[in-house]
């Protein structure tokens, strides 16, 4: 690029000007056409606009066609070259439906990265073809949601564009109204996602389950929803949450009080969980009466559980030998679910996760159901997806530069 394109190349300018003059995809213009009528660039100098000449705008526009084609100078320019309508049906309904200052509006453009208009109920949608034909869908499937009567959030627009953008046939209201549970808080438990919504489904109808998947991705969340519906639709007399007490990769040293109170620390997020959902009272009470057990994993050796919904919380911290005899608990009438991130394994002595050779052995085995989440499951703060997606990245690429060795 000359010196003198280098001043006045300004990204911003180009691209209006590239809106204005678009003759396709990339907005390029003829050359010929250049040549017929001159095209006048203007920069800021010394506070006054310089018309540039016909030469370097011709050099500005190669260096443009080349910059949108490979995406180096701009990042990614939308294609413009589809349209869509949508009109909302009620007044009430489409207040909720774009938000407060059109704020859900924002949200879809932003993800789908495509330009939403609004006029009274009226929505136009331009940009990528197959993008509005997915932003246009979303607030389809949200007004159905709305007219239901279920409330619309912030976080449910964005699983709303990430259901439909994985798979654009489903129907919002066979996830989002499939209520596991109503917390005492009135909080409506239920799938934000297409895997977790197949994870309740697998429990609903397999006596085992394995969740397996990174952090924020409701794995541990969900299975307590479902045992603690089934406890109170007395399907099961009694529920266990078990986790191993390995420490996440440091020493904490000689913990004081008796055997209870040296593990409880470690079964802390369980507890949490637990009073999540049920009133303080109720749920201490129901501790106090052994209706609910929380115990560590190192408990259950020699014991027949009858009647019970299991839950095996971080189990990518379990042994071979450890995961062999939790699954081996299982008596009549019972259900376990499993969940770990077998990214996230605090063995010592590198010893190999019983959650990893499970997915090995059982994998196949009637009545034992495997769930894989991934990183566009996760239900956290939005930052939780992208630290997970950089730490795979990370791994990815250690990986990869292992195999060149």
């Amino acid at each position: 690029m000359n010196r003198g394109l280098k001043k006045i190349f300004c990204p911003r300018k180009v691209y209006h000007c590239l809106c204005r003059r678009a003759r396709g995809p990339f907005g390029t213009a003829p050359a010929e056409e250049i040549s017929q009528k001159k095209t006048r660039f203007t920069a800021r100098k010394k506070n006054k606009f310089r018309p540039l000449s016909e030469s370097v705008a011709k050099k500005m526009f190669l260096v443009i066609d080349c910059a949108c084609e490979q995406r180096l100078l701009f990042g990614f320019i939308p294609d413009m070259s589809g349209t869509a309508g949508f009109t909302a049906t009620d007044p009430e309904i489409a207040a909720q439906l774009y938000g407060r200052q059109n704020r859900y509006l924002k949200q879809v453009e932003r993800a789908l990265g495509i330009r939403i208009g609004s006029n009274g109920l009226a929505l136009n949608f331009t940009g990528d073809a197959s993008q509005v034909v997915i932003g246009r869908r979303v607030f389809e499937e949200l007004e159905q949601l709305l007219k239901e009567g279920l409330p619309l959030y912030p976080p449910d627009v964005d699983y709303a564009v990430r259901i439909i953008c994985e798979d654009s046939s489903i129907c919002l209201r066979d996830i989002f109204l499939d209520t596991v549970f109503i917390s005492a808080r009135k909080k409506l438990i239920g799938p934000k996602t297409l895997a977790q919504k197949t994870y309740i489904d697998a429990i609903r109808s397999h006596h085992v389950v394995f969740g397996i998947g990174p952090a924020g991705t409701g794995k541990t969340y969900l299975a307590m929803a479902m045992a603690v519906a089934a406890l109170l639709r007395k399907d099961v007399s009694r529920i266990l949450l078990v986790r191993p007490a390995v420490e996440a990769g440091e020493k904490l040293g000689f913990l004081p009080g008796d055997l209870a109170e040296k593990v409880n620390p470690y079964l802390r997020p369980l507890y949490d969980a637990l009073f999540d959902m049920l009133e303080p009272e109720h749920a201490k009470e129901l501790v106090a009466k052994g209706t609910v057990e929380v115990a560590p994993l190192a408990f259950m050796r020699g014991r027949t559980l009858n009647d019970a919904f299991v839950i095996l919380d971080e189990a990518q911290n379990t042994t071979i030998e450890q995961m062999k005899m939790f699954l081996t608990r299982l008596g009549f009438g019972s259900q376990a679910v499993v969940t770990g991130d077998v990214t996230q394994v605090d063995l010592p002595d590198r010893q190999r996760s019983g959650l990893l050779h499970a997915t090995e052995v059982l994998t196949g085995v009637t009545d034992i159901y495997f769930n894989f989440f991934t990183d566009v499951d996760v239900v956290r703060h939005p930052i939780v997806q992208s630290i997970v997606q950089a730490y795979q990245a990370a791994d990815s690429r250690k990986l990869r530069d292992l195999r060149h060795v």
